[in-house]
């Protein structure tokens, strides 16, 4: 990967992306969304690594470090592609999510864009759980990384659902990203310790959800996930509620 230890740099790396996909129209030569053009640019800023067949796959960079996959969603499908990619050569798997997000709404037919608004919420690794845990199988895997990207984007939603305003079940037009926030690269067992909050010595799955903020589904993803790594370990029943223990310096 084309990356330093200075997030200062990536941030500035990354800008360059931004600029470079915008300026050429942020369309990629697979008519990719600009968000995952833009990852791409990050990642590998040469185009001959870029789309490259490995057996009957297209890996989004393959270059001397490894393959690269670019995921903003659908984990499921990538199950079907890890197994022959760990076999040729390793693989990261970039995790992009919003940190700071400004929603459009923008008229199909006109094309008349509304006002941005602030989204109230802001991102964090813990985002990403709910796919991380469709790749649970491979997580373990040496040969895997996984890198999350916090990034500040505008969303640009397509006013063609259903109900007031045609917003309900309306389709996503396009994430522009404005700047990279964070990254957080997930090479070891011990680096899924992003994922845990501070827990007292023994602690029920209710009290990981209160501790770590999350609801039940990213929660429990995010406690499957650890459970798996070995990073927390069942050692009980307080009352009928399992009890856990983390254990990351065994």
């Amino acid at each position: 990967m084309t990356h330093t230890s200075s997030l200062e740099q990536n941030k500035i790396a990354f800008a360059q992306a931004i600029e470079r996909v915008t300026r050429d129209g942020g369309i990629g030569t697979l008519g990719e969304k600009i968000l995952h053009a833009v990852i791409k640019q990050y990642i590998e800023p040469n185009p001959e690594k870029r789309e490259v067949k490995v057996g009957q796959w297209v890996a989004d960079v393959f270059n001397d470090e490894g393959i690269t996959e670019i995921q903003t969603r659908s984990y499921e499908k990538l199950r079907k592609k890890l197994p022959d990619l760990l076999d040729t050569s390793p693989v990261t798997v970039v995790l992009p999510l919003p940190h700071k997000k400004i929603l459009y709404w923008v008229d199909p037919t006109t094309g008349e864009r509304s006002e941005g608004r602030k989204s109230p919420k802001t991102g964090r690794p813990h985002d990403g759980l709910r796919e991380l845990v469709k790749i649970r199988d491979f997580l373990g895997n040496p040969r895997l990384n996984v890198l999350i990207l916090l990034i500040d984007i505008e969303e640009y939603r397509n006013l063609d659902g259903w109900g007031k305003g045609g917003k309900r079940g309306s389709s996503r037009k396009d994430r522009i990203p404005t700047g990279l926030v964070a990254e957080y690269l997930l090479e070891r067992r011990e680096d899924y310790a992003v994922f845990l909050p501070e827990l007292p010595d023994e602690f029920t799955l209710k009290e990981f959800l209160k501790a770590s903020k999350l609801n039940q589904k990213r929660g429990t993803a995010g406690l499957y996930i650890l459970r798996e790594l070995d990073l927390v370990r069942q050692i009980g029943k307080r009352g009928r509620e399992n009890l856990y223990q983390v254990c990351l310096n065994n």
